[in-house]
């Protein structure tokens, strides 16, 4: 929510939409990413903006920035990093890494814990 309203805020022009995941940005299948790429294929925005790179994309974010542009859409990155390159370049995936693995593995902490929760009080565990 803090990231939108970030983006509204600054944004020069109107709105058309917004996209959002609650996946991470490590996997494929995301319905906001792929509801993204269906409108711009379709030419309904020629701008996305991100509040940081990651958030497109937590790897291969370069890959769906071409693509986007063959659509005639450009990317505009609100708190672009510098070149770290190197080493803090290095230090920063690996860090995203760990970041969305952690997210998924209490994820599925969370999950298991809710089945336990339903088998206990027996409800459907489906």
């Amino acid at each position: 929510m803090a990231q939108e309203a970030e983006l509204r805020a600054t944004a020069a022009s109107e709105v058309v939409a917004v996209f959002k995941d609650r996946a991470s940005g490590l996997r494929e299948n995301r319905p906001g990413l792929a509801r993204l790429l269906k409108a711009a294929a379709a030419g309904e925005f020629t701008v996305v903006r991100v509040t940081h790179s990651d958030r497109l994309a937590r790897f291969g974010g370069a890959w769906l920035t071409a693509l986007l542009a063959r659509d005639g859409v450009s990317v505009e990155v609100l708190h672009a990093k510098g070149s770290a390159g190197g080493v803090e370049e290095l230090l920063d995936d690996f860090m995203s890494l760990v970041a969305t693995f952690a997210g998924r593995m209490y994820g599925i902490r969370s999950r298991e814990a809710r089945r336990r929760l339903l088998a206990a009080a027996g409800g459907d565990v489906g």
